[in-house]
């Protein structure tokens, strides 16, 4: 089976590639597909003797039509985020949706027989409720920005291709391998908001188990991680900011704002491709040992630390 994974040295697509590797199948081909840059070039190099890597723009035909050539499968995860996907709206569409839109067409010419998995998510649902039921899929959706707006048009382009197509909603899935680097996006979530979690190796493995998954075709798989990964924003972001050593900040910090985030009902999907096997518990664990002794380092800044991230904060009074 050869296997194409666009976007495939980002969080998710790494996660996914470690997984496909690990099992060390003789029949499968793993293709990657990415822009060339010095992180991605660093972040191949684990993989290169064991995958196949193209380097190319998503929004060039030619780069995506030479990737595309002899797949059976495409997991494409290719796909700008906020906050650039707001500050950019213009380049944002050409990768996101023209990107989509050459995948599509490109295999439409030459494999239309491929099976399409696309990677979608659960902000496309719109803010969280705290008094509606568990996110299902065939709840209404809606855009709320860009981001949102790109994902929704791009599922209909995946729907309407008449391939074969499984569309996922991921829920939050952040990366173990933080660069402690944390942006105003962090200030934007209320407390009060319903997360769920799931851990990215647990997202590489469902996208993998999705591949030969024949009751998973013309279906949208919510994919999150389950009962013991709910929780509030305020539970969220204490226990990680905790685990690096750094500490609650000031709730005022943080907006009032509804955000797009909820409580998913992963039931089928984990039916289907039984992949939730880490919680929240396990994420923070991984972070502590990844930190190791420099915690204790972390510690003794904290007050620094603490102040330069609410200094990032759009709605902290200085």
């Amino acid at each position: 089976m050869n296997i194409l994974i666009t976007g495939a040295f980002g969080n998710i697509g790494h996660s996914t590639i470690e997984n496909l590797v690990s099992r060390n199948e003789t029949d499968l081909k793993i293709t990657c597909f990415d822009v060339k840059n010095k992180i991605n070039e660093k972040k191949s190099l684990k993989f290169a003797d064991k995958v196949e890597i193209l380097w190319g723009d998503i929004r060039n035909y030619d780069d995506v039509r030479n990737a595309v050539k002899d797949e059976d499968a495409i997991i494409h995860l290719a796909f700008l985020f906020p906050p650039l996907s707001e500050e950019k709206p213009d380049f944002a569409y050409e990768v996101n949706v023209t990107g989509t839109k050459n995948i599509l067409n490109a295999l439409r010419e030459q494999n239309p027989k491929a099976r399409i998995i696309f990677a979608s998510s659960v902000s496309v649902y719109g803010p969280s409720s705290a008094d509606r039921p568990l996110l299902s899929a065939s709840d209404p959706v809606m855009a709320t920005d860009n981001y949102t707006s790109h994902k929704i048009e791009c599922e209909k382009l995946v729907k309407d291709s008449g391939m074969e197509w499984v569309i996922t909603r991921f829920a939050v899935v952040p990366p173990v391998d933080i660069s402690g680097k944390f942006d105003s996006l962090l200030f934007e979530i209320p407390l009060d908001t319903r997360i769920e979690f799931v851990h990215t190796r647990d997202v590489g493995l469902a996208l993998a188990n999705s591949l030969k998954c024949e009751k998973c075709v013309g279906k949208i798989l919510l994919i999150g991680g389950g009962i013991k990964c709910r929780l509030y924003n305020k539970e969220f972001v204490s226990r990680f900011l905790e685990a690096f050593g750094i500490g609650m900040l000031k709730e005022e910090a943080f907006s009032q704002k509804p955000y797009y985030s909820d409580w998913m009902d992963t039931t089928e999907s984990q039916q289907l491709l039984n992949y939730q096997t880490l919680t929240f518990d396990d994420y923070l664990a991984e972070i502590k040992k990844k930190i190791g002794l420099k915690k204790y380092f972390i510690k003794l800044l904290s007050p620094v630390i603490r102040r330069t991230l609410l200094s990032k904060s759009p709605y902290y009074k200085k």
